[in-house]
């Protein structure tokens, strides 16, 4: 079993999604404390490391080939376009946009076969692009890795290519030691061998093909498990007789009053109350046959997007978000409620991250053939 390394690790879709394909998730670094509880809660197996990376990523903490895989990706803020809107002074110069560096500083020292890394699409014209060229150069330097050389690659994928309900656009680096993969032509591959062998994988969903057979909210979140109406749901479902993570949203009554105004597909502009919204999707309902915006960490504010539910007058619960993101309806989100939107918000969508890890194992596989 070819095992992996998690870093940046959130409370986990990445390494859900790896697990799922088989591979074996032997350490995770997360700095906030609260989230890396949540990754403990459902990855018994994996060692965590809840520090600082800047604190870990050396020989004390991670050895030569002691993983054949890393994957992750630093916290996007300083990579979001987003964020450049909102702190226009401060964006350029923004720390966390050289985290990655400490990701660079553990793949020196693993030295793995591949690393996969994940950001937002914004990383691709930070700064004209130097942030990104910085980071490809960074990987492909020699210099860095003794000698050896990953070749690297890039994609733009979208999460709706891989039958995720949400509009989420996300860049992969694909990292190769010591053999030039071509990431696209593997990605090709591996697209076309799910539409010969698993064509309802990719299937287009919807947000009710996601969310439509929860059952109302309840104060503690805890719901009987729902019988499925859809092939996502099926795909998602657990064995549990109880799911968690789909409380009743606290929303005050005015904001009540305004979701009751609007209809399916609408938003902010069709109140009559003369709000200033800072996002334009704010106060917006979800179509219920459409997919949703990108999943954010403020699913749960009126305000904070398009994430009212189709038809009640309330935002997304935990649950229901999870559902857009392709969590599986096992997993437990622990911590107070503003980190557990936050969890989910920042993860890799696991229906994403196992096909990734497909790729993968279609490369292992590959070289294996020729040795």
């Amino acid at each position: 079993m070819k095992k992996v390394i998690d870093l940046f690790a959130g409370c986990g879709g990445f390494s859900v999604g790896f697990q799922q394909a088989g591979f074996q998730i032997v350490k995770a670094v997360e700095f906030d404390k609260q989230i890396a509880d949540s990754y403990i809660r459902n990855h018994a197996g994996t060692q965590m490391l809840a520090e600082d990376i800047g604190k870990v990523d050396n020989e004390n903490y991670f050895s030569e080939h002691e993983a054949n895989v890393i994957i992750g990706g630093p916290p996007c803020q300083g990579f979001s376009m987003s964020g450049e809107r909102i702190r226009a002074n401060v964006f350029k110069d923004d720390p966390r946009n050289y985290l990655f560096k400490h990701y660079l500083n553990v793949v020196k020292i693993v030295k793995p076969d591949f690393f996969v890394f994940e950001n937002v699409k914004g990383i691709l014209t930070m700064k004209n692009g130097e942030i990104f060229n910085e980071i490809l150069k960074a990987f492909s330097d020699k210099t860095n890795f003794d000698g050896a050389k990953y070749f690297v690659s890039h994609r733009l994928v979208k999460a709706v290519e891989f039958g995720i309900p949400q509009k989420r656009e996300r860049v992969i680096i694909l990292g190769s030691r010591d053999k030039n993969v071509d990431f696209n032509k593997y990605f090709e591959k591996t697209f076309q061998k799910f539409q010969n062998k698993n064509a309802d994988f990719l299937k287009p969903v919807t947000a009710w093909d996601a969310i439509s057979n929860l059952p109302q909210t309840t104060e503690n979140g805890k719901i009987k498990n729902p019988k499925t109406k859809t092939d996502f749901q099926n795909y998602l479902s657990s064995e549990n007789q109880i799911i968690t993570n789909h409380y009743t949203p606290n929303h005050s009554e005015k904001a009540i009053e305004r979701m009751n105004q609007i209809k399916n597909g609408e938003n902010w502009t069709s109140l009559k109350d003369d709000i200033k919204s800072v996002h334009s999707g704010s106060y917006g309902r979800l179509k219920k046959d459409d997919v949703a915006p990108t999943i954010v960490t403020r699913f749960d504010t009126p305000s904070g997007g398009k994430f009212i539910h189709p038809i009640e007058n309330r935002t997304l619960t935990p649950r229901e978000a999870a559902r857009i993101q392709s969590f599986p309806d096992d997993f437990v989100f622990t911590g107070t409620k503003s980190s557990i939107c936050k969890q989910i918000g920042n993860a890799v969508p696991p229906k994403l991250a196992y096909f990734l890890a497909e790729i993968i194992k279609e490369i292992y596989n590959d070289n294996t053939a020729k040795t």
